[in-house]
């Protein structure tokens, strides 16, 4: 997003594939990683990191979840080793170097390849009423033709 007064926030979904299965079975791993990444991308960490292995009734969904709470909003993860596949939110409602939670992502789970998505969120958020008034009046003009 480049002009903050609009919006809420950016949102980086990360869909990891052929990761690391060791990497992605293991708490520490994990952990750390949540643990090192607020820091990382400048967010301000209000928790621990909490993770958890978690066993699924399809056996080979079995993996490892985890979280951790910034003053931004979050980061989460969920693996499953036996596919070599994970799944990463990083939601702030400050800019963050997206590309740089992606490369340490894939250093720290070994991704073979990797779908990036971002979103802006809230983008009727107001944190500047008259810009975001001023901006969807040009938007819907445009759009109306």
């Amino acid at each position: 997003m480049q002009n903050l007064a609009l919006g809420y926030g950016l949102h980086l979904t990360l869909d990891g594939y052929d990761c690391d299965p060791e990497r992605l079975a293991n708490l520490d791993v994990i952990y750390e990683f949540l643990d090192r990444c607020p820091t990382l991308i400048h967010m301000t960490k209000i928790m621990p990191p909490y993770v958890f292995k978690y066993r699924a009734q399809v056996p080979e969904d079995w993996g490892v979840s985890g979280f951790v709470l910034i003053a931004e909003s979050h980061i989460s993860i969920h693996t499953y080793p036996e596919r070599a596949y994970l799944s990463l939110d990083i939601f702030s409602c400050k800019d963050f170097d997206h590309l740089k939670a992606a490369a340490y992502a894939t250093e720290t789970f070994g991704i073979g390849r990797h779908e990036i998505h971002l979103l802006d969120r809230g983008l009727e958020f107001p944190r500047n009423v008259k810009a975001v008034e001023r901006f969807l009046r040009e938007e819907r003009k445009s759009i109306r033709g």
